[in-house]
């Protein structure tokens, strides 16, 4: 009886293996259950910055009140320096009750978003947390006052993200420092000048992509423009979608939070685009080989070869390719083999006879090779999203998901019926 209930410990812990637990969490999904916090929730939707912390796997962010929130808006800060203030209230680790009050040698150095975008000098964008004496626990910008304090928790997900209430914005002269009018960039003429005229003038022949890339430059943005020579390969495919789907596809090339070349090579991972709208997840992958960074989606892969801008708020890089979603294109079907080697002079080779009644001579069509197309892959527009099972969004944080699909089921089969036939 003892090696059977051992063999089931072994096949149980085996099935857990084939098991993975996701990091999905939507932190306005989350802070909508504390109606007291809506306007914080409220600018980070606007700022951007909830599609950041949602890509994120561990964060902590310090939300003030409504209360709180109106004392910092009725200042007048533009939309890009409201983003560097509440970027400076999320935490680049997690923070729940318990640590906050056992912090080792009552005080740690905490790094922001703020500091990761690389605008923030020196260590101003690091956050003090202090254990104070009497249970309080303080906050506040590296070298300066202790002037916020930790109120409650609000939602914990251990170890991947924690929400917690401070009693006050974070005070920073940096953070709150005048940033570049967004308004004053000229997107379009940015592209023109430096290689991507043509998708320029593709955007501004539809006003619905040109009036979202317009909105989301004040919370940043960073683009992704074909290089012209690509995008005229890519016209006629273009001119094939529908008008909604035009517009999905330019919106798909901009990621809604500004990016530059370092933090795109330590940020890998899949991005929210701005076309990215529920269940049409519209992503994009991003990832670095030593200096190169290429974006992939299950379509095809492309490679950022030259940078036009990289001026926060705004980043953006020439692509090689047109990057393709999957909601949007297929994949080309599966190519051909190459055909064998011909037989040296002398020598036959064997082959089967041709069937009765087919006709002799006849050549199959060759599948479209990748050579012919003009972006070096072989896509044809779909009529909408695939509507695959592995890519349902995330909606609930700790959401749980078989890996592996088809042959982690068979594995899962044959271990349920060893356990079985075992135990009879």
């Amino acid at each position: 009886m003892a090696k059977k209930m051992s063999s089931l410990i072994i096949i149980f812990n085996i099935l857990l293996l084939l098991t993975t637990q996701t990091h999905a969490h939507n932190v306005t999904r989350l802070l909508a259950n504390h109606p007291s916090f809506s306007s914080f929730s409220h600018f980070l939707t606007q700022t951007h910055l909830a599609d950041e912390i949602n890509r994120r796997r561990t964060i902590t962010v310090c939300a003030v009140d409504n209360a709180a929130m109106s004392a910092l808006t009725s200042k007048g800060y533009t939309i890009s320096t409201l983003k560097n203030i509440l970027s400076l209230h999320v935490l680049l680790d997690y923070f729940g009750t318990k640590k906050l009050h056992q912090i080792r040698d009552g005080s740690a150095l905490a790094a922001t978003l703020f500091q990761a975008t690389g605008a923030a000098p020196g260590t101003s964008g690091f956050v003090n947390i202090t254990d104070l004496r009497g249970g309080k626990v303080g906050f506040g910008p590296d070298g300066g006052d202790l002037s916020s304090f930790f109120v409650k928790s609000i939602e914990e997900v251990p170890y991947n993200i924690s929400i917690i209430q401070i009693s006050r914005v974070l005070p920073s002269e940096t953070a709150a420092a005048p940033t570049p009018a967004p308004a004053e960039m000229n997107l379009t003429g940015i592209m023109s000048a430096h290689g991507c005229k043509v998708f320029a003038e593709t955007l501004l022949t539809n006003p619905g992509a040109s009036k979202t890339y317009q909105e989301s430059l004040e919370g940043g943005m960073t683009v992704f423009c074909p290089g012209d020579d690509a995008m005229k390969g890519f016209l006629p495919k273009y001119k094939n979608l529908t008008a909604p789907k035009k517009e999905a596809f330019l919106d798909f090339l901009a990621v809604p939070t500004y990016y530059s070349m370092a933090m795109l090579k330590s940020n890998n991972g899949p991005m929210n685009t701005l076309a990215t709208d529920g269940a049409n997840k519209f992503e994009l992958t991003v990832q670095n080989d030593g200096e190169k960074v290429t974006l992939k989606t299950r379509i095809n892969t492309v490679k950022i070869v030259d940078t036009l801008i990289d001026e926060q708020p705004l980043a953006i890089y020439a692509t090689d390719k047109v990057l393709l979603p999957k909601e949007l294109f297929k994949a080309s079907a599966v190519e051909a083999p190459a055909p064998a080697p011909a037989p040296e002079d002398g020598d036959v080779a064997d082959s089967p006879k041709a069937a009765k009644g087919k006709a002799k001579g006849k050549k199959k069509k060759a599948a479209p090779s990748p050579d012919n197309d003009p972006f070096g892959e072989s896509d044809s527009p779909a009529e909408g999203p695939d509507g695959e099972a592995d890519d349902a969004t995330a909606d609930d944080a700790g959401a749980v998901r078989i890996i592996g699909g088809a042959k982690a089921g068979l594995v899962v089969s044959l271990l349920c019926l060893f356990a079985s036939s075992w135990l009879l």
